[in-house]
C-alpha cells in the first residue's frame, strides 16, 4: 500500500455518535501498553500521528483514520489499563463493544497481544467476544524486537496456546522498531477490504 493521503477523520468518544462510513474500516484492539500507536504510526509511514504516550491508556476515543480515502484504520481504546477507574473501563468496554457490534463496514479486527507475555485475562476475553461477534481476528505479535530470534516460534505457540486460538487463525509477529511484519498486515488490509 502506498500511503497517499491519510486524514484523522472522526473521534468518538463515550457518548458519541458512530460515524457511518461508506468505506471499509478495520479495526485494532488491544491492551493500553501493547504498541498499537507505535503499530499504526508504522502502518502509516508516520513517526508521531497516531500519539504515543509514555502513559498507557491515553487512547480514550474511537479514531479513524481514513488513508488514501479508500478505507479506514479504526483505533480502539485500550483496555486492561489499571490507572483508570472500574467506572472508566466499562464505558470503554462498552463503547469498543458498541463500535464492532454497530459497525456496517468494519472488515477485519487485529488483535495485539504482546509476544513476550502469556495472554492476559483481557486478552483472552476480547479474542472470546470478537469470534463470538463473528470476526476472525487476526493476532499481531508486538515487541518482536524484544525476544531473540531462536525464541520467536516458542512465543507465538504459548500465544495460540494461551488465547486458544481457532485452529487457522493468523498470527503475525511485528515489531514497531525494524517494521517487521508491516508489509504481511497490509496485505491481510488490503484482502479483507478488496483493495488492489
Amino acid at each position: 500500500m502506498v500511503i497517499k493521503s491519510i486524514n484523522l477523520e472522526t473521534v468518538c468518544g463515550i457518548t458519541s455518535t458512530l460515524p457511518e462510513n461508506d468505506k471499509p474500516e478495520v479495526a485494532f484492539a488491544g491492551k493500553s501498553n501493547v504498541g498499537k500507536s507505535s503499530l499504526i504510526n508504522a502502518l502509516m509511514n508516520r513517526k508521531s500521528y497516531a500519539r504515543i504516550s509514555a502513559t498507557p491508556g491515553k487512547t480514550q476515543t474511537i479514531n479513524f483514520y481514513s488513508i488514501n480515502d479508500a478505507l479506514y484504520l479504526v483505533d480502539l481504546p485500550g483496555y486492561g489499563y489499571a490507572k483508570v477507574s472500574e467506572r472508566e473501563k466499562e464505558q470503554w468496554g462498552k463503547m469498543i463493544e458498541r463500535y464492532l457490534h454497530g459497525s456496517a463496514q468494519l472488515r477485519a479486527v487485529f488483535l495485539l497481544i504482546d509476544i513476550r507475555h502469556e495472554p492476559s485475562a483481557n486478552d483472552k476475553m476480547m479474542y472470546k467476544w470478537a469470534v463470538a461477534q463473528g470476526y476472525e481476528p487476526v493476532i499481531i505479535a508486538t515487541k518482536l524486537d524484544k525476544i531473540k530470534r531462536s525464541q520467536v516460534q516458542k512465543h507465538v505457540k504459548m500465544l495460540k496456546e494461551g488465547l486458544e486460538l481457532v485452529p487457522g487463525t493468523t498470527v503475525i509477529p511485528f515489531s514497531s522498531m525494524t517494521k517487521q511484519g508491516r508489509d504481511e498486515i497490509w496485505e491481510r488490509i488490503e484482502k479483507e477490504c478488496r483493495i488492489d
